[in-house]
């Protein structure tokens, strides 16, 4: 294996098993995106959705080969946190941490807002004002709690809500398909550069969860077999989904671009009111079951950073009974409730996009930095024409960030000028630990 030893915490509960992590991947890549973006991706580019959805799908197969290498060499937390620290040093490290943690807390609150939305459908009141804050806040704490009583009852619930929202989007897309027009499949007029990659860069979104999945690799049973594993296994399952959804929703919804709710607006046209409560009904639990995964993965980084000596130790500390990271968990549950009420969708999620093709640029070019590293010691998993495949996924990454918005960008280099004073302020008189580059082998 590699040349560096891992260290491991004792105090930590290895109870992710390979197919809960294949469930993980999916529960968090099946959420905001799948159910918020087919309209809006549609009113950037038309039938060319579908051409989108297919070339990010490309895109994030590539990123995959890339993170599958890597993430090959480590068993500790942190996922790219990690892979970025130990190839480029702890300043770097330091910042793909801080920003994924950010995203995470994006991530969250993106889905949370959407989570409202639907709720709505039921419950008017809860869409706005202090009926959408009274029920953020009590889905927080609810998910809160189950994480915080142990990984492998996180997980349990996980699987639960990976199986129901997988037959959900196979019986919306089984059912849908035969009510299909596929006369207004129009690609006569090609969508202009701007929206096209606007597009892109949304999707991106949708397909995005793998990233984040490997950050409880301490807790996940033989993760350097299983997560490439995984990695793999899932993405080719929902990009079949992905694709066979936004299908249905074009081929059955006529005004789908200013539709709120497009599963089940979809719904209601081929199945009538009903069918379209029981995807709100689903929708519902699809939101929660990526809910759950995000406060699994997301208060892993804050205990990565303490772990790594980066920031203040009472981070990584872990409760006595349940054995789960409970500060770091606490901390991020009370900041994500707070950028949920005062988030939107769309912004949270772009703001969380262009932090993600950062850090995978960063993971990516990682692959022929730590080879060249250990040339007698390859990874376990091994990318052929790897280092191609890296610069290709580096230059993908940067022409997506070259097409971001404005304001988010300028948001996300706020955050990183934040993290980068944070560092000095927490380093600066801290010697680096013995154990700096645990959880790599």
């Amino acid at each position: 294996m590699s040349a560096i030893p891992a260290v491991t915490r004792p105090d930590l509960v290895r109870g992710i098993r390979r197919w809960d992590f294949v469930a993980l991947i999916i529960n968090i890549t099946i959420g905001a995106g799948i159910l918020g973006l087919p309209a809006k991706i549609y009113a950037l580019v038309g039938a060319y959705s579908v051409v989108a959805y297919g070339a990010s799908a490309a895109i994030v197969a590539l990123i995959i080969l890339c993170f599958a290498e890597v993430s090959s060499r480590f068993s500790g937390a942190g996922g790219p946190y990690l892979y970025a620290r130990e190839a480029f040093g702890p300043l770097v490290g330091f910042e793909v941490g801080w920003l994924l943690w950010i995203s995470r807390l994006a991530s969250f609150a993106a889905l949370c807002n959407l989570f409202v939305d639907y709720a709505a459908y039921f419950w008017p009141t809860v869409g706005s004002g202090l009926g959408r804050a009274v029920l953020m806040a009590g889905l927080i704490m609810a998910l809160t709690l189950i994480n915080l009583v142990g990984v492998r009852t996180a997980s349990l619930v996980n699987n639960m809500f990976t199986v129901s929202k997988v037959l959900v989007l196979v019986l919306f897309t089984g059912v849908g398909l035969f009510f299909v027009d596929w006369q207004v499949f129009s690609f006569a007029v090609a969508p202009g550069y701007t929206n096209f990659s606007g597009a892109v860069l949304l999707l991106i979104f949708t397909f995005s969860g793998f990233d984040v999945a490997a950050i409880p690799a301490a807790e996940i049973q033989q993760p350097q077999r299983n997560v490439p594993f995984a990695l793999f296994t899932a993405i080719a399952t929902v990009a079949v989904l992905f694709l066979l959804v936004q299908v249905v929703c074009i081929g059955t919804l006529p005004n789908l671009a200013a539709s709120e709710r497009p599963l089940a607006d979809a719904t209601q046209q081929f199945m009538g009111p009903i069918g379209a409560a029981l995807v709100a009904v689903a929708a519902i639990l699809t939101a929660l079951g990526t809910l759950n995964a995000l406060m699994l993965t997301g208060p892993r980084l804050l205990f990565a950073l303490a772990e790594q000596g980066q920031i203040p130790a009472v981070f990584g500390a872990t409760h006595p009974r349940f054995r789960t990271p409970h500060v770091a968990l606490l901390v991020s549950a009370a900041l994500k409730l707070v950028l949920a009420i005062s988030g939107t969708f769309i912004y949270a999620l772009t703001l969380s996009t262009i932090i993600r093709l950062t850090y995978f640029a960063l993971t990516c070019a990682a692959l022929p930095v730590l080879r060249r590293r250990t040339p007698e010691e390859p990874a376990p998993f091994r990318v052929a024409g790897g280092g191609v495949v890296a610069v290709l996924c580096v230059g993908l990454c940067l022409w997506l960030l070259i097409s971001s918005k404005g304001n988010e960008a300028r948001d996300v280099a706020l955050f990183a000028a934040v993290g980068l004073g944070l560092y000095f302020i927490w380093n600066r008189r801290k010697p680096v630990p013995a154990n700096s580059t645990q959880g790599a082998e």
